[in-house]
């Protein structure tokens, strides 16, 4: 191999690697983004489970004051 090609064959190299090292760099902050979104998803889950939890306990409530009130009648 002479000189040039060696040379020409290293850039090529250096390129790739910056390519690579760009691509993790890109990953690395659509991992971080992608965790975020997540976490916040399961924030919203929960808020949605307690007041789905509140509605069911409000409708079982009022359920339990008809029958009350259908005795009574």
């Amino acid at each position: 191999m002479d000189s040039p090609d060696v040379i020409a064959q290293l850039r090529a190299l250096a390129a790739r690697v910056d390519e690579l090292a760009d691509r993790a760099r890109r990953l690395a902050e659509e991992n971080r983004s992608l965790r975020q979104q997540q976490e916040q998803l399961a924030g919203e889950r929960s808020q949605l489970l307690a007041k789905n939890e509140q509605a069911r306990s409000r409708v079982e409530a009022m359920i339990a004051r008809l029958k009350s009130l259908e005795q009574h009648t």
